[in-house]
């Protein structure tokens, strides 16, 4: 085993244990490797970013299931190609169910303006969802609000907040995350 394996097995040892930094290091080494991946394969920048995250997310989440016989990064393009299929799969089955409960897709394209019973809907939503937000702590609310509300890059993100773009992804990643278990524990 030569040095940079061993340095490697070390990271994914301390990141089994919650070192956040350990994550923080993996998605740095490896992010290139599934984006550009994803990217051949979807050649769609925004989808390629988005299971490239939920990739992390997903290995990050059952790290303790990895085993060490295979290569890390064999291992996360696994997870990546296992994600686009079931995006694929998805895609399929809505563009099929949509044909199906219309018959023909020109009747959505004539009416996609939003009733006032849909706008009310939208704006309770919205408030809810304002709402769960502020229950973040303050760094995770920026980085949603600069992300979604305001719409801005990662790359202006990371110039507004002084901080790596990785660090913003990760950022971006875990607060998504803690919005979603607020979400859910609310229902529960």
């Amino acid at each position: 085993m030569d040095k940079s394996e061993a340095i490697l097995k070390e990271t994914i040892e301390k990141a089994k244990a919650g070192n956040q930094i350990a994550f923080s290091t993996l998605l740095d080494t490896f992010w290139g490797d599934v984006y550009g991946f994803q990217l051949l394969r979807t050649k769609n920048e925004n989808d390629a970013e988005d299971i490239t995250i939920r990739t992390f997310s997903r290995a990050f989440d059952k790290i303790d299931t990895y085993d060490d016989t295979y290569g890390f990064k064999t291992w996360l393009i696994t997870i990546s190609k296992n994600l686009h299929v079931d995006l694929i799969r998805k895609r399929k089955k809505n563009i099929l169910d949509e044909m199906d409960s219309h018959g023909d897709a020109v009747k959505k394209v004539l009416d996609e303006s939003p009733s006032v019973e849909d706008q009310l809907i939208i704006e309770q939503n919205l408030a809810n969802l304002l709402q769960h937000i502020k229950k973040l702590k303050p760094h995770y609310q920026k980085v949603i609000n600069l992300r979604y509300f305001n719409e801005l890059t990662y790359a202006e993100i990371a110039t507004v907040l002084d901080e790596p773009v990785n660090n913003i992804k990760v950022k971006l990643l875990r607060a998504k995350k803690l919005l979603a278990e607020i979400i859910k524990n609310k229902k529960s």
